[in-house]
């Protein structure tokens, strides 16, 4: 063979014995680690998240799902909505449920977490204390107008038109506040979370935020919240997921 032509086969061969290199070497890896694993009572295939994830739900995803919760109460005060402006009738026990569910886990126990947790650590990182400016006073509005929905969604109310209107306004109000609200906490502020905290306090936060609810709540405490909401929405005929789908 010429000197030209093994110097063509010889990148071939190099590349084989660095393939054959690394292959033995990971092979070695693979062999080694679920004995070093097992060793130490472990899986060699758990991720470095695993222990993290059977801790419970992170914080800013057990926030989100609340925020679920608020949004098909949302759902529930526009059909009050359109019955009302419909002249349809509208049951007062839907509307007053919902307000009672908006009360205690949305505004007693969702918000005063972030009021008590979150946005002291942003403003204390000089971090979107705007947004938590505006934040808080819309918790405080909300809280009113809450009060309102509560008080005018009676039966009395719904038969007077006058007052019907008002807790029409009042639940319209309600609802183009929250829906940016909730938005931009899921958006911005949430998110954010992680780059002001560090992970043994993030981590912390999850196992405060599941305390609160157990202690508020009760074991299971959002899926309760949850099966209330439904029972809700059945009453009113807007559970099914399928009458929103549009006939294209």
């Amino acid at each position: 063979m010429t000197q030209q032509k093994q110097d063509n086969h010889r990148p071939a061969r190099d590349i084989s014995r660095r393939g054959f290199v690394s292959c033995a070497s990971v092979t070695g890896i693979a062999l080694a680690v679920p004995a070093w694993m097992a060793a130490r009572g472990g899986s060699a295939f758990q991720s470095k998240e695993a222990p993290h994830e059977e801790e419970g739900v992170a914080p800013p995803e057990d926030l989100m799902r609340e925020h679920g919760v608020l949004k098909r109460v949302l759902l529930i005060y526009e059909e009050g909505i359109r019955r009302i402006d419909a002249k349809q009738q509208l049951p007062p026990e839907p509307i007053k449920n919902s307000a009672q569910i908006i009360r205690s886990f949305i505004e007693d126990y969702h918000e005063k977490l972030e009021e008590d947790y979150l946005f002291p650590r942003f403003e204390k990182a000089k971090k979107l204390i705007d947004l938590t400016t505006v934040l808080r006073a819309q918790h405080q509005a909300g809280r009113t107008l809450t009060d309102q929905i509560t008080q005018l969604g009676t039966a009395a109310s719904l038969r007077d038109a006058s007052s019907a209107a008002k807790l029409r306004d009042a639940m319209r109000q309600f609802i183009r506040m929250y829906a940016p609200h909730e938005a931009r906490e899921d958006t911005v502020l949430f998110p954010a979370l992680r780059t002001i905290v560090s992970r043994n306090e993030f981590d912390a936060l999850g196992e405060d935020f599941e305390k609160k609810e157990h202690q508020l709540f009760g074991e299971d405490g959002f899926e309760k919240m949850v099966d209330r909401v439904a029972s809700i929405e059945r009453t009113l005929g807007i559970y099914d997921l399928a009458q929103f789908t549009p006939h294209l």
